[in-house]
C-alpha cells in the first residue's frame, strides 16, 4: 500500500491559497511570486522594480527567508510597507505562512504585492499562494545550464528574468543556449535581461509588470 502525504498538504494549501485569491481579487490587488536561487538578485530586482513603479502604483513586499529580516529591513528603509515571513527551516512559503502576512496589510490601499519566494529552485513551485504570477529570477554566475537542471521553475513561471547581465563577460555563459532551453520549456514566457544593481533593461520589465498590474 503507498501512502501519498503531499497531495493532502497541497489540497489543504491551495484551498487556502483561493480564498487568498478571492481577497486580492475584490481589492484589486496584483500578486507577484519571484522564484530564485539565493544570490540571485531577488531583493535587488524587488528595489529595482519598486524604483520603477512606485510613483504609479501602491506597493507592499512580503519577503520570505529562513531565518533573518535583512531583506525586510532593506524594503522598508525605501519607504514601502514590508513583512518578514521566517519559515524555520521550510524551503518554500505556504498560504497559510502568506495569510498571517496578508492580514497585517491594508488590501484596499495596495495595487501591487511582490513575494519574495525562500531561495529555491525546486519546493516553491508546488506551492500555489493565490498569486497572479510566478516569475522567476536566475542570474548570470549560476550558469546557463539552470533550465536543463530544473525544468520545472522554467515551466510554471510567465516570466523569466535574466539578471546580472553586466557580468556576461566574465562568466562562461552562453546566453543562445540558455534562452533556446526557456523557449523550448515554456514557449509563451518572455526572457527579461537585466542588471538590476544598475538598472539596466529594468524599463521593460517594468512596463511588463505595469501593464498586468493595470489589467486587474
Amino acid at each position: 500500500m503507498q501512502i501519498d502525504l503531499k497531495q493532502p498538504i497541497l489540497d489543504k494549501n491551495d484551498a487556502l491559497a483561493a480564498e487568498l485569491r478571492k481577497r486580492f481579487d475584490e481589492n484589486r490587488v496584483y500578486v507577484l511570486n519571484l522564484l530564485a536561487s539565493p544570490g540571485s538578485g531577488k531583493t535587488s530586482t524587488i528595489l529595482a522594480t519598486i524604483d520603477a513603479l512606485r510613483d504609479e502604483f501602491n506597493i507592499a513586499v512580503i519577503e520570505g527567508d529562513i531565518a533573518s529580516s535583512v531583506d525586510a529591513e532593506k524594503i522598508k528603509n525605501q519607504g514601502i510597507p514590508a513583512v518578514q515571513i521566517n519559515t524555520g527551516g521550510a524551503c518554500h512559503l505556504e498560504s497559510a505562512m502568506l495569510k498571517r502576512a496578508i492580514d497585517v496589510l491594508d488590501l484596499s490601499r495596495l495595487d501591487l504585492i511582490i513575494i519574495e519566494n525562500v531561495g529555491n529552485l525546486v519546493c516553491p513551485t508546488d506551492f500555489y499562494l493565490g498569486e497572479n504570477s510566478k516569475v522567476m529570477i536566475l542570474s548570470v554566475p549560476e550558469g546557463h545550464d539552470k533550465p536543463l537542471k530544473y525544468p520545472g521553475v522554467f515551466q510554471a513561471s510567465d516570466a523569466v528574468i535574466l539578471n546580472k547581465v553586466d557580468t556576461l563577460s566574465v562568466f562562461d555563459f552562453d546566453r543562445e543556449a540558455f534562452e533556446a532551453s526557456v523557449r523550448e520549456l515554456n514557449p509563451a514566457a518572455p526572457i527579461f535581461p537585466i542588471a538590476a544593481t544598475k538598472g539596466d533593461g529594468v524599463e521593460a520589465w517594468a512596463q511588463y509588470l505595469a501593464e498586468k498590474i493595470c489589467s486587474v
